[in-house]
């Protein structure tokens, strides 16, 4: 018969006398904070999820280390391990998905960036005036409605309909495109 070590007779839930329980708790911790780190990164950095996984693995071996060191019995570590792990990689597929969402959308830039968008008239344009649109004028000239005698006042809101060169050509502004 063999003698069994001191260690292992402890009872199941009872904190364990293994001297490197602290040192496998601490690279849990350690694992875990690891594991958060890369997260945020995936957050910031384009990776296409290889940060999300690493962080999720990290996060996953981190959680089971720590629990382990810790004495908890091998159920709870075994399902906290599961759970962490596929919450992990739920949240890196979310992050992956919308990064990649968002790498998809046109850049609207230059002359297309300004049409559609609400300026502020600051002289009427008679043929020609100014118009402040995000803290720059320009000149600008009333485009041609079919409705004659829309009211054009110094101070109220257009909308940019086209571009030319450095004259914006605006019309006046509806409520719904104000709000």
């Amino acid at each position: 018969m063999t003698m069994t070590p001191k260690w292992m007779r402890a009872p199941i839930g009872a904190r364990s006398t293994r001297p490197d329980d602290d040192a496998v708790s601490s690279l849990g911790a350690l694992l875990v904070v690891v594991g958060a780190t890369l997260m945020v990164a995936e957050a910031h950095v384009p990776s296409h999820g290889a940060l999300g996984t690493g962080a999720a693995a990290a996060l996953t071996a981190g959680v089971v280390l720590a629990l382990s060191g810790a004495g908890a019995p091998g159920g709870a570590v075994v399902a906290s391990g599961v759970a962490v792990a596929v919450a992990g990689l739920a949240l890196a597929w979310l992050l992956l998905t919308k990064s990649l969402a968002a790498r998809r959308l046109a850049v609207r830039s230059g002359r297309q960036a300004l049409v559609g968008r609400v300026a502020t008239v600051r002289s009427v344009p008679a043929p020609v005036g100014q118009v402040q649109l995000d803290g720059a004028l320009w000149r600008a000239r009333l485009w041609d409605l079919d409705r004659e005698g829309v009211p054009v006042a110094a101070g109220s809101s257009v909308v940019v309909e086209s571009v030319d060169g450095l004259t914006l050509t605006v019309r006046p502004a509806e409520e719904w495109e104000v709000q």
